[in-house]
């Protein structure tokens, strides 16, 4: 049996917090659906790269992070353009953290 899923506007107000936290800057720039939204999280760490994750299904089926895209920001930026247009009901959080924290893996986010 798999544990509920939190509603996606509740989980984006919980990971905003977690990172106002740690002092790290974030901002929603596309506000999906608040229920079931997919979300995607864009790192900048400022020197002109980004990478973007998406939640997705590991080797033993269980809910991971993963890398969408990385590279340069304007070509991360394209990519999220791309999963805008194919799911209007996307949420994209970009984190802005020149060390490369997003707390994706901590507990209460994985």
């Amino acid at each position: 049996m798999s544990a509920p899923r939190l509603a996606t506007g509740f989980w984006v107000a919980a990971y905003r917090a977690r990172l106002a936290q740690a002092d790290i800057p974030c901002f929603v720039t596309a506000k999906g659906d608040e229920t079931a939204g997919a979300v995607i999280v864009k790192l900048n760490t400022l020197d002109g790269q980004a990478r973007a994750f998406h939640r997705t299904y590991g080797a033993d089926w269980e809910r991971v992070w993963a890398e969408l895209a990385a590279g340069p920001d304007a070509e991360v930026e394209a990519a999220l353009d791309r999963q805008r247009q194919y799911d209007p009901d996307l949420w994209i959080i970009e984190v802005e953290d020149r060390a490369g924290r997003h707390l994706l893996e901590e507990d209460g986010l994985r």
